[in-house]
């Protein structure tokens, strides 16, 4: 299963790198759309940071999904420590992004209408084969699943926040992204303890 996850970031990694470029040159090489005012706007803001909060706003989704499971269904009490601060800090993470695409006048999902099972290619998402094995995981196998799973899933949560510093131009983005980095940092290094001992 890591092998997979791991070719799986891979080839996610050269289809962001890929939307990324596409983002910035819709963005006439960065060229802002506008300077909205509202809460957490901060700046301008460009296609790149559109694109990203839509992804990661579908990202979010699903690691809170994650989360809640293992909320009830983990054995290990660290594990649902750390489940219970991840949906807590993406929930409020999601309420963030959607604000401000509703202060940029943008939709909360791509065009074309991507829902969770068509962003595989974003790094870090679980297919729904992966998600729907942890539903039916129990006790110390969905620790472990849960935990190797929420690794691969905050790496690439964070790969998405490095790229959005060289190609967004929001400044409350920006900082989101680092502050998300961070403390997602934190959490794999919890995450990889837990996985270590189990």
């Amino acid at each position: 299963m890591n092998r997979t996850l791991v070719r799986r970031a891979m080839l996610a990694g050269v289809t962001l790198l890929a939307t990324l470029a596409v983002a910035s040159a819709c963005s006439n090489a960065g060229t802002d759309r506008g300077t909205p005012t509202g809460p957490g706007s901060g700046s301008a803001f460009n296609d790149a940071d559109v694109a990203l909060a839509q992804m990661m706003i579908m990202h979010r989704q699903q690691g809170v999904e994650m989360a809640a499971l293992a909320q009830t269904r983990a054995a290990d009490p660290q594990l649902r420590q750390v489940a219970a601060q991840i949906k807590a800090d993406q929930d409020q993470q999601i309420a963030t992004m959607m604000g401000w695409l509703a202060t940029w006048d943008q939709p909360t999902t791509q065009p074309g209408g991507h829902n969770m099972s068509g962003m595989s290619g974003v790094p870090g998402m679980m297919a729904d084969q992966e998600m729907a094995q942890l539903r039916g995981a129990t006790g110390a196998d969905f620790d472990r699943m849960f935990a190797r799973m929420m690794i691969a899933h905050h790496n690439g949560s964070m790969q998405v926040c490095r790229d959005l510093q060289g190609t967004g131009s929001n400044a409350g983005a920006k900082a989101l992204a680092s502050t998300i980095e961070q403390s997602q940092a934190a959490e794999v290094a919890a995450l990889q303890g837990i996985l270590d001992r189990l």
